[in-house]
């Protein structure tokens, strides 16, 4: 084990930043198994949020692991299934139904989709399938499976013995009627199967029970353990931390204060908490918090559909301490980023290598494949080209790149029919064509004549530098102007490609023949 467990490298990734306080921690608490933790709510479809917790925590047990590869790790996937539904979420059928099993447990609540033996079932089956998907490896949990299996029954023992010192820690964030009935131990109806929020009559710690007035108000006692109670949440995440003595676990902005009074917990109850980082949400595009009940932001499904797993585990591992935008328009920057850091990966020295974010995407094994092309190019390639069809897009391509095909760039394939889909649903409607102001179409004119004097086989910086020199000479100010004006002419977008990569992909006389089509208005107004 390194002694450097403090002292990060300069620039050192992020994951191993947080690897580092683990070996710290491991030094003051030598133990045999370090346990990484991620939780998940089921009340709700899992979101992308949901994911890119657990993916975020696997970087860094990769990243301890490189640290540390003589100490066992373990991350575990928990689902808090045997919580009682509070409320039924806006994007699922069934919701009637749904209704009349308010207050039971997830796991106890009939599939809105008829698909599994429970909506928590269901819920966990999704969860696990995007898990699986990305090739992460983990030990998934239920909290249903443990509570019943007994696994928690020592622990739920120590929060009775503990409980109004666990009270007392909690009450103070309550508000005056929720301070009358509470207890970190919620009882189950054994008549009605309800989670209950009910005050505790009598706490019987030698007998290891609890008595309660059940609904319909008849006193009741059970035994806290064997799956007949549940721990209120924040109480349960601390249960949780100290029966599987957790070390570390990742959560967002909003649970600040939860962590803190979790942590206050588990020292109540002799154990140590975990190091338990703050991450950023991420918000839709409105700015608002993603929410599992709401169905608002990006899905794991609707990102796959336009892009692929490695550059969803891009944009998971840029920052995040930093509020994010989850919504269509972030996708492919990402994809191009992580092509870059693909690149990249080539020619870095073995240090470098493992700073560098496809090391961790890709579990220390990144695929070797030249992508000629960016996915930013291959979406301004389909509208000028205005064809859905893979093979003449490969065609441009082939040209472009004699030796890439779709067999040996399976990447780049993919990426082509990634681009397809992406520019019919996002691009292709907002496409909107203008006419060439005066000193525009004096440049464009212009730009047809240089791109005819070019010698054949011109290479894409060598055309780059000729379209700059086309603004210069027509006295744009900024050239940046000159390029926004062909982006807005020729593609009908207010952004777009390096034009000299564009024209070395699309082709010299394609290119000629798409400006003067622009020239002669026949662009104006199309979309489709």
């Amino acid at each position: 084990m390194s002694d450097d467990t403090d002292r990060a490298p300069a620039g050192e990734a992020w994951p191993f930043q947080e690897a580092r306080k683990i070996l710290a921690r491991l030094a003051a608490r030598p133990k045999k198994e370090v346990f990484f933790e991620t939780g998940y709510g089921p009340s709700g479809l899992p979101h992308i949020g949901t994911f890119g917790e657990v993916q975020r925590v696997s970087m860094v047990r990769q990243a301890f692991r490189e640290l540390a590869p003589d100490v066992a790790t373990r991350l575990v996937a928990f689902s808090d299934d045997m919580d009682g539904l509070r409320k039924v979420p806006g994007n699922i059928p069934n919701q009637e139904m749904v209704a009349k099993h308010l207050g039971k447990p997830l796991t106890s609540i009939p599939d809105p989709f008829g698909k599994f033996e429970s909506f928590g079932h269901h819920n966990n089956a999704m969860l696990r399938d995007f898990l699986d998907r990305f090739g992460i490896q983990y030990e998934f949990r239920s909290a249903t499976d443990q509570y019943k299996r007994g696994i928690f029954d020592a622990t739920l023992l120590k929060v009775l013995a503990h409980h109004d010192e666990i009270a007392a820690v909690v009450l103070p964030t309550l508000g005056a009627e929720r301070k009358e009935t509470y207890s970190p131990i919620l009882p189950i109806s054994p008549k009605t199967g309800r989670v209950l929020q009910v005050q505790l009559v009598e706490r019987n710690v030698d007998a290891g029970t609890v008595v309660f007035r059940d609904e319909d108000g008849t006193l009741t006692e059970l035994p806290v353990t064997g799956g007949h109670v549940k721990m209120q949440w924040k109480c349960d995440w601390a249960m949780r931390w100290a029966a599987f003595d957790v070390d570390f676990e990742m959560s967002g902005k909003d649970l600040i204060d939860s962590v803190k009074l979790s942590s206050k917990i588990v020292r109540v109850l002799g154990s140590e908490p975990p190091i338990a980082p703050i991450v950023e949400l991420f918000l839709d595009e409105n700015g608002e918090k993603i929410s599992k009940s709401r169905g608002n932001g990006l899905t794991i499904e609707e990102w796959l559909k336009y892009a692929s797993t490695e550059s969803l585990g891009m944009f998971m591992f840029h920052a995040p301490q930093r509020a994010k935008k989850l919504y269509f328009d972030v996708i492919p920057k990402n994809v191009d980023d992580y092509l870059g850091q693909l690149a990249a990966y080539r020619d870095q020295d073995t240090t470098a290598r493992k700073q560098n974010p496809v090391w961790f995407i890709h579990q220390g094994k990144p695929p070797v494949e030249d992508v000629p092309v960016t996915f930013g190019l291959l979406l301004n390639l389909v509208a000028a080209a205005n064809t859905d069809d893979p093979k003449v897009l490969w065609g441009f391509v082939s040209r472009y790149a004699p030796k890439a095909t779709p067999a040996a760039n399976p990447i780049l394939n993919r990426l082509v029919g990634y681009a397809i889909t992406y520019y019919r649903d996002f691009v292709l409607p907002q496409k909107k064509h203008r006419a060439p102001a005066d000193q525009e179409r004096a440049a464009l004119e212009d730009l047809v004549r240089t791109l005819e004097a070019l010698p054949t086989g011109a290479d894409a910086e060598a055309i780059q530098n000729q379209v700059y020199e086309v603004g210069k000479r027509h006295g744009f100010a900024n050239l940046r102007d000159w390029f926004k004006a062909m982006y807005e002419t020729l593609f009908g977008q207010s952004a777009g490609p390096r034009m000299g990569s564009f024209i070395a992909l699309y082709g010299v006389p394609e290119t000629i023949t798409l400006v003067r089509r622009a020239l002669a208005g026949e662009l104006v107004g199309e979309a489709a």
